[in-house]
Parts: structure tokens; sequence; C-alpha cells
């Protein structure tokens, strides 16, 4: 993205939606089945010849994944002295997290730092130290979309790596749905959070420029979105609001656009099984290495 993006909707309806979205999704079941095969392996090397590592979490939401990542780390490296620093701008969703790490006795031994900012925010605080915090391991899960050059942040995370450190990305697919739909209809969608949009493949061109060595993982999922062509259907509203990034869906187009947005997602974007409209919501992984 080229431009400041507009400030996300990080309270309120668009949090409703989106969890909405991610219990309907499984995409943090998919994510995690994911982390949990290949993470043990790669902390090992991270943490080989270290007596301390330094996780940070960007956008990390109300941390369903960092606290499984940090179960992963803790189980495969029991007596590793760890910190935490997690960056994330919905106060909402940090509260959330924070009543997660009040269940878990392990993680209540982490010492955590919370910056409610936002990355761009966090960037500029971090330039303006002279000893800029570094990690071994990073994480930035389906958080990229809100920034306002994310070449620019991929190069300033992976900048703060230690040696043997990994920054993990977790973004959509190329050709998936969601590129699908949001470059489909671009200059309708993209006036609101987003300027722009990109996938996982637009990710990957910016990484090769940079001279990076990275792996890619394709994670295969779908998300229900049938009744999002029930007339009525709050649930379907609720998905077709978090979709198309607007509080109202059908108050927000014309009926041309809406038509066109519906059938794009059925016949484009999705596949049909047993009477059920399937949205494709792949994902790509990528570790990059420091």
């Amino acid at each position: 993205m080229t431009n400041e993006p507009k400030q996300a909707g990080y309270e309120g309806r668009y949090v409703q939606g989106f969890q909405y979205y991610l219990k309907q999704s499984e995409e943090h079941k998919a994510i995690l089945q994911f982390i949990e095969k290949t993470l043990p392996e790669e902390f090992s090397r991270i943490g080989e010849g270290k007596s301390s590592m330094d996780v940070l979490g960007v956008g990390s939401g109300a941390g369903e994944m960092d606290v499984k990542i940090l179960a992963i780390l803790q189980s495969k490296l029991p007596a590793m002295p760890l910190t935490v620093d997690i960056v994330e701008p919905s106060s909402e969703l940090i509260e959330q997290f924070k009543a997660l790490v009040g269940k878990s006795p392990n993680l209540q031994k982490i010492p955590f730092q919370w910056h409610s900012i936002t990355c761009g925010d966090y960037e500029n605080q971090s330039k303006g130290k002279a000893d800029i915090k570094k990690f071994d391991f990073i994480s930035m899960i389906q958080m990229l979309y809100y920034v306002k050059d994310y070449a620019e942040t991929m190069k300033f995370f992976h900048d703060l790596l230690k040696t043997n450190g990994k920054l993990l990305i977790v973004h959509e697919i190329a050709n998936g749905g969601w590129e699908t739909l949001w470059k489909t209809f671009k200059k309708e969608l993209c006036t609101k959070s987003l300027n722009d949009y990109f996938s996982s493949g637009d990710i990957k061109v910016h990484l090769d420029e940079m001279g990076l060595k990275y792996e890619e993982c394709i994670v295969p999922n779908t998300l229900d979105i049938t009744d999002c062509f029930i007339q009525d259907s709050e649930k379907g509203e609720l998905l077709l609001d978090f979709m198309t990034d607007r509080d109202h869906f059908r108050q927000s187009f014309t009926p041309e656009i809406r038509a066109g947005i519906l059938d794009l997602l059925r016949t484009k974007c999705s596949t049909e099984k047993d009477g059920r409209v399937l949205f494709d919501c792949s994902l790509s992984c990528i570790f990059v290495y420091a």
C-alpha cells in the first residue's frame, strides 16, 4: 500500500464480525494445526545455544494464537527464560488476551510488555530509541493489511530478528477467495480501512526483492458463507459486513454492486458441496529467516 490507510475498525462491530468469521471459518484451528506440526522443530533451532529468548507478537488480537505459540515454546524448551512483547491497537482485544494469560499458570510466569498502539506507532517509537529491543521469534498473523507500507513493515520487523531468529507471516493465499473478491471490486471495497489489497503472492515478490530467505506452506481452509445468500439473515449480514469491511453491507452498495459481489462470491470465490457455499479462505504461512 502506498497511501496511509484509514483507521481500521478495531472496536465494536468490526471486532464482532472478525470473531464471528474466526469461529465460522475455524481459521485459528487451521493455523493451530500448522504451528503444532512445525513450531517445535523451529523453536529447537532458534533456541540452540541461547540462554533466553524474546518473543514479539504483532497485531495479536485476543491472543488465541499467541498463547498456543508460547505453550509450544514452553513445552519444547521448558527451562528457557522468556520475555514477550505484544503490539495490538485494540484495547478490547488486549483485555481478552490478558484474560487468557490469567488462566494459564505457565504464562503468568512470563513477563509481558503490552503495547496498545498501532504497528506504525510501534515502529516510530522503536526507531526513536538508541537501543532497540530485538527478538528471537516474531509472529505477524493476518495483520499486514492495516499498515502504511507492508514491504517496509516486513523489513523493519525482519531487522529486529536476532541470530537464528524467525519471522512468521500468516496471510491470505494468492488467487484465493479473498484476492478474487477484493481485486475484482477494488474500486468499491478499498475505500475504508484498506487503500489496496495484496495477497501472499505480493508479499513474496517483496521478500524476493529484499533478498530474504523464506519457506512457504499453504494451509487449506474454507468458510461456509451460505447464510450470505439468505435475505434478512443476521449471520449472513455480519459475515458480509466483515468480508467487505462495511458496517451494513446491504445499505452500503447499490443493488448492482451487491448483486455483483454476491455472484462473484458464489461462482468465483467458492465451491458448493451438499448445498453449502464454501468460500476459499486458505492461508499462506511464511517463515522468514534472519
